[in-house]
């Protein structure tokens, strides 16, 4: 637990440091990715948001050639996986607020609970359906398994980071295509971090394999 909370700033500065040396490329990403959620009314929500993540982890591991805004499309390669997990997660979520809404006093305060444990629980999710091609039930699990010993320091790295990208939400919600691509960058960093690379993975060549530190 320690761990995490020492390294808490660490991930914070460093996902921003990707976030201003590629500032153009995840703007024009984030742009793309937000546009299509919204005109498809979330449907298309898992793989654009599996395509940021794409982008942001090559970003964070200096990939050649280093990618470019149309690679949010890629998220397309895990249309399943990540269309399951921003759904169901969504739906589940969305559920528990409306029955926690109608407790008296406590109701709406157990909401927004719920919704920043879940944010937390599920951070990684989609990093490990991406990175590890895992389906989204065990992406999910592994998530969970893995902030489930240091929750509350995860927890407030998931809120600050949240809180990072929402911001752009105050200039008429258009600014938040500026400054989600923020979250993306922190949890990127946070997550190789954490799970290391995998030697066997694909998409990592054969670099060597590095192990988390929690």
């Amino acid at each position: 637990m320690t761990d995490v909370t020492n390294k808490f700033g660490d991930w914070i500065k460093e996902g921003f440091d990707i976030y201003k040396n590629n500032l153009g490329l995840l703007i024009v990403a984030s742009l793309i990715a937000v546009l299509l959620t919204a005109v498809t009314l979330g449907i298309l929500g898992g793989p654009m948001f599996a395509g940021m993540v794409i982008i942001v982890l090559k970003l964070r591991d200096g990939k050649q050639p280093p990618p470019i805004a149309g690679d949010v499309f890629q998220g397309f390669q895990y249309f399943l996986p990540s269309f399951l997990f921003f759904i169901i997660w969504g739906v589940i979520i969305f559920v528990g607020t409306i029955i926690l809404s109608f407790i008296p006093c406590l109701g709406q305060i157990a909401s927004v609970c719920l919704c920043l444990a879940a944010g937390a629980f599920l951070m990684f999710g989609l990093f490990l359906i991406v990175d590890k091609k895992m389906d989204f039930w065990s992406a999910s699990m592994a998530s969970i398994d893995k902030v489930k010993p240091a929750f509350f320091p995860f927890l407030g790295l998931a809120v600050v980071a949240g809180i990072i990208s929402q911001i752009g939400a105050l200039a008429c919600g258009i600014g938040v295509i500026i400054t989600m691509p923020i979250y993306f960058t922190i949890l990127a960093v946070t997550y190789r971090d954490v799970f290391g690379i995998d030697a066997a993975s694909p998409e990592q060549g054969s670099p060597p394999a590095q192990q988390g530190n929690l």
